[in-house]
């Protein structure tokens, strides 16, 4: 799982720069740039201050960073499908 990649990309498509959300967060902009780059493992605290201030759902964060290996119920084709739909959603609702 690649939670900061995640992380990342929702950020983006709030259009937040990495110094609002570690504001908003309560995470520091370092650690935040850390876990962007999947250098760190963040606690689950951490991971649902990031999604509350990106107005995220922790479910969705967790699901859009699943790799598909890690949900055998579903395909490939089936989480990249529900993963380029939240991502387009999140992108109109800013």
């Amino acid at each position: 799982m690649k939670i900061g990649n995640i992380i990342r990309q929702c950020r983006k498509a709030k259009k937040l720069t990495l110094a609002q959300l570690a504001s908003a967060s309560g995470v520091s902009a370092p650690y935040l740039c850390l876990l962007e780059k999947n250098d760190r493992e963040p606690k689950l605290a951490t991971v649902q201050s990031i999604s509350d201030a990106l107005e995220i759902p922790l479910s969705v964060l967790i699901f859009l960073a699943a790799e598909y290996k890690d949900v055998p119920e579903l395909n490939a084709q089936h989480v990249e499908s529900l993963s380029k739909n939240i991502m387009s959603l999140m992108a109109h609702a800013t």
